[in-house]
């Protein structure tokens, strides 16, 4: 890799555009893609290059990164019409900060090296303003010299990089992330509701329960959206189903039990189909108290 590499920058969603702003920030050359173009203009604005596929963007790159929502995007960008997989110049490396299926993952690696292409899978911890203020945490799977490699990329996205294993570690370790955000959402608004069916009011139960040691500290950062029912997405409802789902695919291949992560996965399904799919996952919180009839 070159001492200031070009990079090319593949899903500018919630946290894509914000982590490809970071390194334009730190004075990478850019050249971005998305199915949407108008996700790119602050980029374009401040001087990336636009792409018109995932192929163009690449062919000059010494680095793809790729951002986007679930597998068979990230397999549509890398080797369906256009992909970038086969213009990317030989030795180049792929940094895949999706959400997907260790297997997945695996298996892209194998087409990387295919074609003499260098590949990490390297998914985040964080929701958007973690994305925007550079304070990601990657969880990464691969080969240490490749990690080093990125680590000049990795370090102006966010504050840490955990070098997992192999390839698919990186995925793997994130799903068991997801999996304990998702269900701990999902115990706190379960419990909240209930007590609130047991004539405690909203107040008392989160100030009982939030900031103490029965749930995880992000939810203290959840309180003022639950309460106001304020459901703007750092991460969005539907994307946590769809990772659910993945565990649910993974603990199959690897004969593992996780029947909790099975019924959540349901009850955000459902959350899904009543209209909150778009909105934060915490819009949990909001379908069980209809639900109840609060």
């Amino acid at each position: 890799m070159t001492e200031s590499p070009s990079v090319a920058f593949i899903g500018l969603g919630i946290m894509g555009s914000r982590m490809a702003m970071n390194l334009q920030k730190a004075g990478f050359e850019l050249t971005v893609y998305n199915r949407t173009k108008s996700k790119a203009d602050a980029l374009l604005a401040a001087g990336a290059h636009w792409a018109d596929s995932p192929a163009e963007a690449v062919r000059d790159a010494d680095v793809v990164i790729t951002m986007l929502a679930h597998p068979q995007a990230v397999e549509k960008a890398a080797l369906g019409e256009d992909g970038f997989l086969d213009a990317l110049p030989e030795g180049a490396l792929w940094l895949d900060s999706s959400t997907v299926n260790p297997a997945f993952s695996k298996r892209m690696a194998g087409a990387a090296k295919e074609r003499g292409v260098r590949f990490l899978d390297a998914p985040v911890a964080g929701t958007k303003a973690p994305a925007e203020n550079a304070e990601l945490i990657f969880f990464v799977g691969g080969e240490s010299e490749d990690i080093d490699g990125a680590e000049p990329l990795l370090s102006v996205m966010g504050k840490k990089t955990v070098h997992v294993g192999a390839h698919g570690m990186g995925s793997a370790l994130k799903l068991v992330v997801n999996y304990m955000l998702g269900t701990s959402m999902l115990a706190f608004a379960e419990g909240a509701v209930f007590g609130q069916t047991l004539g405690l009011s909203e107040e008392v139960i989160f100030n009982t329960l939030i900031g103490g040691p029965l749930v995880p500290a992000y939810l203290g950062l959840k309180r003022s959206s639950l309460e106001a029912g304020d459901y703007e997405p750092s991460f969005p409802l539907k994307w946590l189903h769809k990772d659910l789902q993945m565990v649910s695919e993974a603990a199959y291949a690897a004969n593992a039990d996780v029947p909790v992560a099975e019924l959540s996965k349901s009850l955000y399904g459902l959350a899904a189909g009543a209209g909150h799919g778009d909105e934060d996952f915490g819009a949990i919180y909001a379908d069980l108290k209809a639900k109840a009839g609060l």
